[in-house]
């Protein structure tokens, strides 16, 4: 369903096809163009007061040609309003780091990275989070059994067989 708002006039006005609002189950989204999201970001938290990084989270379509939705969840205090920014892109593709434009973002790219594998170009730190540092693959992916884990590490490191 369409998303419209002063909000997204400006936005549209700027941007044109490069974005596409939309509101699914009550919730306002920006599906944006890849080279847009560093501009669009910076502009939403500075001429727009969306000033809180609440989550940083991504979605894999294996069947698709770009098959990784990275989603922020925006807040603005000033506002009381909530949005979404989300962009598709293909495995082995990386974005800027939101790191500069919000802090918190941090440790919120390194677990999109360490579930995803999506790289974030200019992160600080970009490692591991959640697994240990030589954890083969990505457990949210969908092509990363849900019984899978990473046998050799588990040999290696604890010395016992998996229990799956």
């Amino acid at each position: 369903m369409p998303w419209d708002s002063p909000l997204v006039a400006k936005y549209k006005k700027q941007y044109g096809s490069g974005i596409t609002p939309l509101t699914h189950l009550g919730q306002n989204y920006f599906e944006v163009d890849r080279s847009l999201i560093p501009e669009m970001l910076h502009r939403l938290r500075d001429d727009d007061q969306f000033d809180y990084c609440v989550d940083i989270t991504a979605a894999h379509y294996p069947k698709r040609e770009r098959p990784f939705d990275v989603i922020w969840i925006l807040y603005s205090f000033e506002r009381n309003e909530r949005i979404r920014v989300k962009t598709q892109i293909a495995d082995g593709e990386a974005l800027a780091s939101s790191v500069p434009i919000w802090t918190t973002a941090n440790w919120l790219e390194r677990e999109v990275f360490d579930m995803f594998g999506i790289k974030f170009d200019g992160h600080p730190d970009l490692k591991r989070i959640l697994l240990p540092d030589g954890w083969k693959g990505h457990p949210l992916r969908k092509d990363y059994g849900i019984i899978q884990q990473d046998n050799e590490w588990v040999q290696i490191n604890l010395g016992i067989e998996s229990g799956q």
